[in-house]
């Protein structure tokens, strides 16, 4: 019965996971996006032409929803081909960008 009293512990206190040290924190992601913002937030930048240091991406697929409609002045860098598609994005890291989807799915 010890014996098998002792594997319980074991196995108990070997799954249990040590606290999470400062080097072994989560990493930062809050460089990964600033806010989600809402429509009027939006329409200050759909102007034409279009506002300087502003680029609105829109990331549906471009036959199935882009090619139907988008804001004027977008770009599409669809969401399955962005990895490809970087060369898009501005050069100047100081841009305001504005990715739109299609929403939850």
């Amino acid at each position: 019965m010890s014996v098998v009293l002792a594997f319980v512990l074991v196995i108990g206190l070997g799954c249990q996971t040590a606290p999470k040290s400062a080097s072994q924190a989560a990493p930062d992601t809050k460089w990964m996006f600033h806010d989600i913002v809402d429509v009027k937030f939006v329409q200050q930048y759909v102007k034409m032409p279009k506002p300087a240091n502003v680029m609105i991406v829109d990331s549906r697929p471009k036959r199935g929803k882009f090619d139907k409609g988008y804001i004027p002045t977008a770009i599409n860098i669809p969401g399955s081909k962005f990895a490809k598609m970087t060369d898009k994005l501005p050069k100047d890291k100081n841009t305001l960008l504005i990715f739109y989807c299609q929403g939850p799915t």
